[in-house]
C-alpha cells in the first residue's frame, strides 16, 4: 500500500504545454506514471506525444477518468487552476507553483475546505511512491521502495534524505512533500495520520524547519494520537530572526518558530532529531 498515490493514480497536468509542466509530464510518464491528460485553454484537441491536450480540467476528467492533477502554471494563475481543479471533483491536487501570494491562498484554502478537495502546496515537490508513482518533481532514481513514511516542508531536504536512505539499502512507502508556504493545503498532521493508518509504514520521517508552529502542532499529535516511532530533522538552527530562509514561511519572528523550539517539543515527546540529514538513517536502525 501506499498514500495519496500510487499505481491506480490517474493524473492530469495543467500547464501540460509549458516548459516546466512538459518537462516535467516526461519525468512522470517515464517514471510510470499514469498521466492521463493535460490542460491548456486554446489548445484542446492537440497531444504531448501520446498525451490528449483539453481546454478545461472537467473536460479532462470527464474524458479520461482521472483523480488527481498537478499544476504547472505561473503563480498569478496558480490560485484559478486550483479553483477549476476542485470545481471539476478532483480529490487531490498538487500545486508546484512557488510565490503564490499568501492573501490568494487563504480564499483558496477556504473553497477547498467547503469542496472536499485536498491541496498538496503551493511551493512543494510533490509526491513520490517508489515503485508506483511520481506526482511532482522528486528524482525517482534517489528513493527505493520501503517501509519508512516521510513528510518534509523542504523540497532539497527531501532528496537528500531519500539519498541517504537508498545509501543504507532502506526504502519509503510514500514520500511528501507539503511545502514551506505560511498558508498550505496539508500539514504534517494530516499526513502522519495516513502513515499511522497506513500498513505498511511501519517508520516516519519528519523534515521541518524554522518558522510557524507546525512541527510543535505535530510533536502534540505524535505523542497523542501516533504509534509509530518518528525521526525528525529541523533545519535553519543558526538562521538569524526576522529574517526570511529559503521559504516564505521559514521566518522567525515573535519569539516564535525556532529550530530550537522545535527540537525540543519534539524530543519531549519521545521523537529522535537528527544534527544532519545523514544521521537520519541510523536514527531509524
Amino acid at each position: 500500500m501506499a498514500i495519496l498515490v500510487d499505481k491506480n493514480t490517474r493524473l492530469i497536468v495543467q500547464g501540460i504545454t509549458g516548459r516546466e509542466g512538459g518537462f516535467h509530464t516526461q519525468q512522470m510518464v517515464e517514471y510510470g506514471t499514469r498521466v492521463v491528460g493535460g490542460t491548456s485553454p486554446g489548445k484542446g484537441g492537440e497531444w504531448v506525444g501520446k498525451i490528449p491536450v483539453f481546454d478545461t480540467v472537467r473536460a479532462a476528467v470527464d474524458a479520461t477518468g482521472a483523480n488527481c492533477s498537478i499544476i504547472f502554471v505561473p503563480a498569478k494563475g496558480t490560485p484559478d487552476a486550483i479553483y477549476e481543479a476542485a470545481d471539476a471533483g478532483l480529490p487531490l491536487v498538487v500545486a508546484i507553483t512557488e510565490g503564490v501570494p499568501v492573501n490568494d491562498m487563504i480564499q483558496v484554502r477556504a473553497f477547498l475546505d467547503q469542496k472536499g478537495c485536498r491541496l498538496l502546496g503551493p511551493n512543494c515537490p510533490g509526491m513520490l511512491t517508489p515503485g508506483e508513482a511520481k506526482v511532482g518533481i522528486i528524482p525517482g532514481q534517489i528513493a527505493i521502495g520501503g517501509n519508512i513514511g516521510i513528510v518534509s516542508r523542504s523540497g532539497t531536504l527531501t532528496y537528500e534524505v531519500l539519498y541517504a536512505l537508498k545509501n543504507h539499502d532502506m526504502g519509503c512507502s510514500t514520500t511528501v512533500g507539503i511545502g514551506g508556504d505560511p498558508i498550505n493545503g496539508t500539514s504534517f498532521i494530516d499526513v502522519l495520520q495516513l502513515f499511522e493508518e497506513d500498513p505498511q509504514t511501519e517508520k516516519v520521517v519528519m523534515i521541518g524547519e524554522i518558522g510557524g508552529t507546525d512541527e510543535e502542532k505535530a510533536a502534540r499529535f505524535i505523542a497523542d494520537s501516533m504509534t509509530k516511532p518518528v525521526v525528525s530533522f529541523i533545519a535553519g538552527r543558526t538562521a538569524p530572526p526576522g529574517k526570511r530562509m529559503g521559504h516564505a514561511g521559514a521566518i522567525v519572528e515573535g519569539g516564535t518558530g525556532t529550530a530550537e523550539d522545535k527540537i525540543r517539543a519534539l524530543e519531549a515527546v519521545g521523537v529522535k532529531v537528527a544534527d544532519h540529514p545523514e544521521q537520519i538513517p541510523e536514527l531509524l536502525t
